[in-house]
């Protein structure tokens, strides 16, 4: 169990789990007073890409080379502590909305748009390294809040993290970022 203890300290775990917790109640806190109108997706979104870019900064270790040469098998520990982030990110939305007593959005749109946001994430940190993993997530999500209204399937799928849960453009957008951004970042790892 002491590697269990080590790697979340070398990610950074206890301080990203207290931004992503911290950032869910203020975002539902001002949403909440600010009198947020229901079934607006952008504040649920805010949530998850806080989470998202908090969590993010775990994904490289203090040294990259001393990661990619460790004899343990890293293929594994990334796919999960990637599906990890993604569920504990959507779970701090879902906990908050449950003690707070906001319906903010659906289990559905959270576990799609937590998914997808962390694969994004995973890509990041592949393409640009761990600490910029957080551009494309707010990348993507300065697009969606700023796109003209999705009309067409191309824009659906860049307005994805917006569009309702049961759209199909949405919800393949979230799964094919899942998959390969997690699939792409267990094998490659964080960028140095």
């Amino acid at each position: 169990m002491r590697w269990l203890t080590l790697y979340a300290r070398s990610r950074q775990v206890p301080a990203s789990l207290a931004v992503v917790v911290l950032s869910a109640v203020t975002v539902w806190t001002l949403a909440r007073d600010g009198g947020g109108v229901p079934g607006d997706p952008q504040v649920p979104v805010l949530v998850l890409v806080a989470g998202v870019t908090a969590a993010s900064v775990g994904l490289g270790g203090q040294d990259v080379a001393l990661d990619r040469t460790a004899a343990v098998r890293w293929v594994p520990r990334r796919a999960v502590h990637v599906l990890l982030i993604g569920t504990v990110v959507g779970a701090v939305l879902s906990a908050v909305q449950a003690v707070g007593g906001g319906d903010l959005a659906t289990t559905a749109f959270v576990v799609r748009d937590s998914a997808g946001l962390m694969g994004l994430a995973a890509l990041g940190a592949t393409v640009c390294g761990a600490q910029y993993a957080w551009t494309l997530p707010i990348a993507w999500l300065s697009f969606s809040f700023f796109a003209p209204s999705p009309t067409s399937v191309p824009l659906q799928v860049m307005a994805w993290t917006v569009l309702p849960p049961g759209t199909a453009a949405g919800t393949w957008t979230a799964l094919v970022l899942a998959v390969v951004g997690t699939v792409v970042y267990a094998v490659a790892g964080p960028k140095r």
